[in-house]
């Protein structure tokens, strides 16, 4: 670990840099710059927010190769994004505080926004990201502030908005598999009142897996989005923002490798995979039989965003439409047979109205207060392919409704110039259907007795602290509480009992932090967590006593989980940026009775099932405990050019896993290095990239559908290319 570490910094050092079309020129100045951030509803920077907080500048992003959510978990600290079974369901874990769930209709634990607009249905945050102004890591429970309730904490995106002079651009970097990306965009004003901004993004190639048999290459990114913004400012009271954008992806599905463990063949090479699967399920999944794991997703939508100056209180109305109509096609035997292969038809439709009321002004009081209204629809199908395994094809369909209504708050007093106080609520009622559920084979049905009902009516909120030490550190302390709603297991099952709906989960979150400005050149953030986790949602078996023992979705009654984080940025000389951060959490089950499904038995007289029940009090949480990352980079100049080096590196913890120490993902370190010039003040640059630069194998999870193939997903391996990019 240490050796890795003076290695990566040592590159950074030497100047392998990231490339960025738009970067630090060569400067004397070493201050570093107040971070503008609307994490509270309003702009303030962030050294200013009593939250634990990381924000990533667009530039950044873009260099360090960051195109999808699930890349944040290695630029901040504490956040895990797995892709289950490496596919398009991503469980969202921040401070430990997560969901494994490889269904599509439950909520994430962890909201994710785009331009103040939730998704909350995880699959949906899938898309490529793109002319991005920054995103903004909220740790902790949120909800007295935003739109939906979270127990992990929140992702915001906030895009690019239309510029008052004309600019444009265009990025492109082609790299090692084939791999290419162009990002473009136009942006200036229409008329006096009307700008505009239009943007897009495509990559294509980067295939960097075989076929164990055949040879025939996979992985290739071949995915489309483009986003449309329409700014009115009709007088210095009113501002409407008109958002549309759509997105295609019909790239190749990640594939799996077998692991070397009893009773099975290894794959020897780490990029080895293999896929097939009978005649019957390609017919009724729509595919041939010999098609690769891929997906042919279609995802658009659009809002309006409205601020209406009041004097006293600005008003804001989010009205927002979303929709995702998901084809995924998966081998998760990894094998040529079909022994567990699957297919995901999945159509959501996501309608949302916020209205929220914030005020204006000087004065010892502030507050924001709010409504929010969302209703989503999902037609859902997942086909199994169990014909060389267990005999049969399973074909599970269901429709799911959630509307949610709900209430927030939050009010901030000035007890003195330094002393504030915090006082946050929130309401929600939530109802949850399940309609139309079933498992069929061979077109009979198995079970159809699938309509289920749950409903949410829950407080949250959050009372706090934030005292100013002096005019550069900040002292805070918050005690909150989230709530994740409830919900249905909605697997291949012949038994009713499974889709019955499991309870909301809460976390009483208690933290103190600080954050200071100990120089002009030197930042240190760094917070303290306990976590009081009540029902904590956790995959598991219940035993039915007529059908035996089931696979679902249940509550452990009471766990904890408590943590720290550091962030450091420093400019020690001019020219040189560092920045560090550092996590480390740990959980345990407080209270939890879970059912040993190996000890399943039924009684020969009674014919009823019965099983043993462990007591995992005292056990650990299945999280990697520690990450750390940190980047370094140096800007000088060279003549009439800059030029700017530096490389940023993550280290994640072991996972264990609940199934067993062979799905243990062991700890890992990833670093990225790369190299730009451009002229002083010039449109244009150059650039040389790398990624996970040291070929580090590493696994993105470990899991097994059926016990017959047992897999990994692994991580991509070293890549590497240029990028040239032009703007005015």
């Amino acid at each position: 670990m240490i050796k890795r570490l003076l290695i990566g910094t040592a590159v950074g050092a030497l100047g392998v840099a990231f490339a960025s079309g738009a970067y630090a020129q060569a400067t004397n100045n070493t201050e570093l710059e107040q971070v503008i951030v609307t994490a509270q509803r309003r702009e303030q920077s962030a050294q200013d927010v009593g939250v634990a907080l990381s924000v990533l500048s667009g530039e950044t992003l873009e260099a360090r190769g960051v195109t999808n959510v699930n890349q944040l978990q290695f630029q901040t600290p504490s956040l895990e994004v797995i892709p289950a079974f490496g596919g398009g369901q991503p469980q969202f874990r921040l401070r430990g505080v997560g969901f494994d769930d490889y269904a599509t209709n439950n909520t994430p634990t962890v909201g994710v926004y785009v331009d103040e607009v939730a998704y909350p249905v995880p699959a949906a945050t899938q898309g490529v990201l793109f002319d991005i102004a920054r995103v903004e890591v909220l740790r902790g429970p949120q909800g007295t502030l935003y739109g939906r309730n979270t127990t992990g904490g929140a992702i915001n995106f906030i895009t690019n908005r239309p510029t008052d002079q004309l600019s444009a651009g265009i990025v492109g970097e082609y790299g090692r598999f084939g791999s290419a990306k162009v990002e473009g965009f136009i942006s200036g004003p229409l008329s006096a009142t009307l700008k505009g901004r239009l943007s897009a993004v495509t990559e294509q190639g980067g295939a960097w897996q075989r076929n164990r048999t055949t040879s025939e290459k996979l992985g290739d990114a071949d995915r489309t989005a483009v986003r449309g913004q329409l700014q009115w400012t009709p007088s210095d009271k009113v501002d409407v923002l008109l958002n549309a954008h759509y997105g295609r992806d019909k790239s190749d599905g990640q594939g799996l490798y077998l692991l070397n463990v009893p009773g099975q063949t290894a794959d020897t090479r780490y990029n080895a995979t293999g896929w097939g699967r009978s005649a019957a399920f390609a017919a009724l999944a729509g595919v041939t039989a010999t098609e690769a794991p891929s997906r042919n997703n279609e995802s658009g939508g659009g809002a309006i965003t409205a601020n209406i100056d009041l004097g006293f209180a600005k008003l804001t109305s989010i009205s927002s439409y979303e929709t995702l109509k998901r084809r995924e096609l998966n081998d998760w035997d990894a094998k040529p047979t079909s022994e567990s292969d699957t297919f995901w038809g999945s159509d959501v439709d996501i309608y949302s109205q916020e209205l929220r009321l914030a005020s204006q002004g000087p004065g010892p009081l502030s507050w924001v207060a709010g409504a929010y209204y969302s209703r989503q629809t999902l037609d859902e199908t997942f086909l199994t392919d169990f014909t060389q395994s267990l005999g049969f094809i399973t074909d599970t369909g269901y429709r799911q409704t959630v509307e949610s209504l709900s209430g927030f708050g939050q009010l901030e007093y000035a007890v003195t110039p330094r002393l504030k106080a915090i006082l946050g609520a929130r309401y929600e009622h939530e109802e949850r259907d399940l309609e139309n559920f079933a498992t069929k084979i061979g077109g009979a049905p198995l079970f159809n007795n699938g309509d289920r009902h749950t409903s949410l009516n829950e407080w949250s909120g959050k009372a706090g602290f934030e005292f100013q030490a002096d005019d550069n550190v900040l002292l805070y302390a918050n005690v909150s509480r989230g709530v994740k709603s409830g919900g249905f297991t909605v697997y291949n099952s012949p038994q009713s009992d499974q889709i019955n709906a499991f309870q909301p989960e809460v976390v009483w979150a208690y933290e103190a932090g600080f954050k200071g400005d100990l120089a002009p050149n030197l930042r240190l953030n760094g917070s303290a967590f306990y976590y009081d986790y009540r029902n904590q949602q956790v995959l598991a078996v219940v035993i039915n006593p007529t059908n035996g023992a089931i696979g679902r979705i249940t509550n452990a009654p009471k766990s904890e989980i408590f943590g720290a984080e550091l962030e450091l940025q420093w400019s020690p000389v001019p020219g040189l940026q560092i920045t560090q951060n550092a996590g480390f959490k740990k959980g345990t089950y407080k209270e939890f009775d879970d059912v040993d499904a190996n000890t399943a038995v039924r009684n020969p007289t009674t014919g009823l099932w019965s099983a043993q029940t462990i007591d995992r009090a005292g056990q650990r949480l299945n999280f990697p405990r520690l990450s750390y990352g940190g980047s370094v980079s140096y800007t000088w100049a060279v003549g009439d050019f800059d030029v700017q080096a530096a490389t940023d590196y993550a280290y994640r913890d072991t996972a264990t896993s609940f199934l067993g120490t062979e799905f243990t993902v062991d700890s890992f370190w990833l670093a990225n290095a790369n190299l730009t010039i451009q002229p002083k003040d010039g449109p244009w640059s150059l650039g040389l990239w790398g990624r996970n630069i040291f070929n580090e194998k590493y696994d993105v999870t470990r899991n097994y559908f059926l016990a017959s193939a047992k897999i990994g997903a692994a991580g991509r391996p070293a890549t590497y290319g240029v990028r040239a990019s032009y703007a005015f």
